[in-house]
């Protein structure tokens, strides 16, 4: 029986093997915005699954491991890869047997067994006209009214979606609440807990994605955290606290989605939240303002390293988000008292007071911020390292 310390070897090892597989069993679409269609890819890694991998012969066997059945085309088995190589090395071996199938079964397989890893099967495609079908989005620190906007516009998108945040009640019932989004067949939410300030962490979410279906396509750096404080009273280890989650849990992020993005090899959409507060910061609010500009540089500077491999990194720059649904914004609970207090104002007077101070007289909503997050991820221009506000209008806050 394996030890806990293999069965994670393991699982990392498939988790490096996936996405490459379901990169070269994208179609190509010539589309030059969406040039492949990529596939929702399962993985199947239980004993029995392991032992039916490691013969051909198995493809003659009545039973297969479930859920797969007996098809009319056999499975393609391919010998032990080293996992652990190069990644162009990998994807040659793994090209080199999905190719010859292709030419001779006349299509791609749709179950493929890797020696002393497992079995990866093809779920149904979904057929639907949702800009999102059979993409996948994880989003980050998701359990919030920004979040949850998001998530919802991703889902009724088509998405499958990796909601994350810290591990606890929250994230579950959140996970929960999103499952009722969109109801039908297959279960296309998941909640994966990760700390982005924790690099094995963030590895492990991402592992978790891969291994539920197959990789990631959209990735939303959402996670954040607020402090209000002037300059001369701040407390240097609170500017520490934001500056690990809000400065290098975007940059873990955004280093390990980049990292996917060339092992599947077919492009891929990075969306950062940002904030009015970039170009337009205020007294009181410097460790977020400053953290959250250093995020949204990394963002930029990500989309000019990653154009080459088909990746496009955006930026979302919204002004306050009070809720959305029944989730409340967690920046807003930190930051909301001071403001009432600086102006004698209630909540429901504070939220007036930010409708009122935009040009368009609107407040703004976790799905105004999904719908800027949409516009980037179904690539509706060839656009890549630009902001859009989400502001009603504020002119401080114009990008310049």
């Amino acid at each position: 029986m394996k030890n806990n310390a293999s069965d994670n070897h393991s699982s990392s090892q498939l988790a490096r093997i996936v996405p490459i597989v379901r990169g070269l069993l994208a179609e190509p679409t010539h589309n030059q915005d969406m040039p492949y269609a990529p596939v929702i890819l399962k993985s199947l890694t239980s004993r029995e699954a392991v032992d039916f991998a490691g013969s051909a012969k198995n493809a003659e066997a009545e039973r297969y491991p479930e859920p797969l059945v007996r098809g009319e085309k056999p499975p393609l088995f391919v010998d032990a890869v080293d996992a652990d190589g190069s990644v162009e090395d990998a994807r040659e071996q793994l090209d080199n047997a999905i190719g010859p199938y292709s030419e001779q079964f006349g299509s791609k397989p749709r179950i493929i067994c890797l020696a002393g890893l497992g079995i990866l099967y093809l779920c149904e495609k979904d057929n639907t006209d949702l800009p999102l079908r059979n993409k996948v989005a994880l989003v980050t620190g998701a359990a919030g009214a920004i979040g949850y906007g998001i998530c919802c516009g991703l889902l009724e998108s088509g998405c499958h979606l990796v909601a994350t945040d810290l591990p606890g009640k929250k994230l579950d019932s959140f996970t929960a609440d999103l499952k009722q989004i969109r109801p039908g067949p297959g279960d296309r939410v998941i909640g994966v807990p990760i700390d982005v300030t924790d690099k094995a962490s963030v590895v492990r979410g991402f592992e978790s994605a891969i291994l539920t279906w197959g990789g990631i396509d959209i990735v939303v750096v959402n996670a954040g955290i607020p402090l209000v404080s002037y300059l001369k009273d701040m407390d240097f280890h609170a500017f520490r606290k934001l500056e690990k989650v809000n400065v290098e849990g975007a940059l873990l992020t955004l280093a390990e989605a980049a990292q996917l993005f060339i092992l599947q090899g077919i492009g891929g959409d990075i969306i950062v939240i940002s904030t009015k507060n970039v170009p337009s910061p205020g007294a009181g609010f410097g460790a977020y303002s400053a953290t959250k500009a250093a995020c949204h540089q990394l963002g930029r500077i990500a989309s000019i390293e990653l154009a080459q491999y088909g990746v496009r990194v955006n930026m979302v720059a919204p002004d306050g988000v009070f809720s959305e649904g029944k989730y409340k914004s967690g920046l807003w609970a930190q930051v909301g008292p001071d403001r009432m207090r600086a102006r004698g104002l209630d909540e429901e007077g504070l939220q007036e007071y930010y409708r009122n101070r935009n040009l368009l007289k609107i407040q703004i909503t976790g799905r105004h911020v999904a719908n800027a997050v949409l516009f980037f991820a179904t690539r509706q221009t060839p656009t890549t390292g630009v902001t859009i506000p989400v502001d009603g209008g504020l002119p401080d806050a114009t990008p310049r």
